[in-house]
């Protein structure tokens, strides 16, 4: 219980008990636990969302609502991520341009853009998917499972590649010393519990199919990460979390699209 409050504290802005400190070594091993927050996020997301269907027309607005609620309880530190990785790529052009780049709290042009339009593509993407069906536990599902299994890919990522910085900053400190086997098999457990409790409620199994796309883009980004920076940082994970979510949504309204 510690381990899994001591992930709440660093990956939301949720209350946790007092005696909860920023051990180290808690931090670290809290990894595991990553993709469980993904359950909470998911599901003060979707419980925003239904609220809103309530209050309000079920149009955009609910939908709009729900992103505000998941960026507000992770206080946008995988978005903060992503647009980082923007900059520092997009500006780049070496390990240690791109380093100091991301390191840089000021936001730049490539991130402003990624930032604006990964937002857009999410928000439009869970319009199509929410919008679409009525909402239920497979509905409910779908959202949660996209922040389970996008956190589980980020945790991959961690025992995947070594850490890229020499220095090891404040965001970094509860990854930057790896991922053991027997915590990324609770991770997994964790990332892939609400995608298997969807399958076994709707009895479709092409679901699991969509492993296949995040596999192909945590490759890429891996490849990608391996190439330029000889390993990940913080933000790195925050984008891996970030486009493989997005992923996810996609695959299930392209589902939506092709079955109709």
């Amino acid at each position: 219980m510690r381990l899994f409050f001591t992930a709440l504290m660093f990956y939301t802005r949720l209350p946790v008990p007092k005696n909860i400190d920023h051990s180290a070594d808690a931090l670290n091993r809290s990894t595991m636990f990553f993709p469980l927050i993904g359950w909470i996020v998911g599901g003060i997301g979707v419980g925003i969302y239904w609220l809103g269907t309530v209050l309000f027309p079920p149009t955009y607005l609910p939908v709009l609502f729900s992103i505000i609620a998941t960026v507000w309880v992770t206080g946008a530190f995988h978005e903060d991520g992503f647009a980082d990785v923007c900059d520092g790529f997009g500006g780049g052009w070496t390990k240690e341009k791109i380093l100091a780049i991301m390191k840089d709290s000021r936001l730049g042009t490539y991130g402003t853009i990624g930032l604006v339009l990964l937002l857009a593509v999410k928000f439009f993407a869970l319009q199509s998917l929410l919008g679409v069906e009525t909402f239920g536990w497979a509905v409910a599902l779908k959202y949660i499972s996209a922040h389970s299994l996008s956190r589980l890919t980020a945790a991959t990522v961690i025992s995947a590649l070594p850490y890229a910085r020499d220095d090891l900053d404040a965001k970094a400190k509860p990854i930057a010393q790896g991922i053991t086997a027997s915590q990324l098999t609770i991770a997994a457990l964790f990332g892939l519990a609400p995608l298997l409790a969807l399958v076994v409620y709707t009895t479709l199994w092409i679901y699991l199919l969509f492993l296949i796309p995040l596999a192909l883009v945590r490759w890429r980004f891996i490849w990608f990460f391996n190439k330029w920076l000889g390993g990940y940082t913080g933000d790195c994970l925050g984008a891996v979390q970030q486009v493989t979510e997005v992923v996810v949504y996609l695959s299930f309204v392209s589902l939506l699209w092709v079955s109709v």
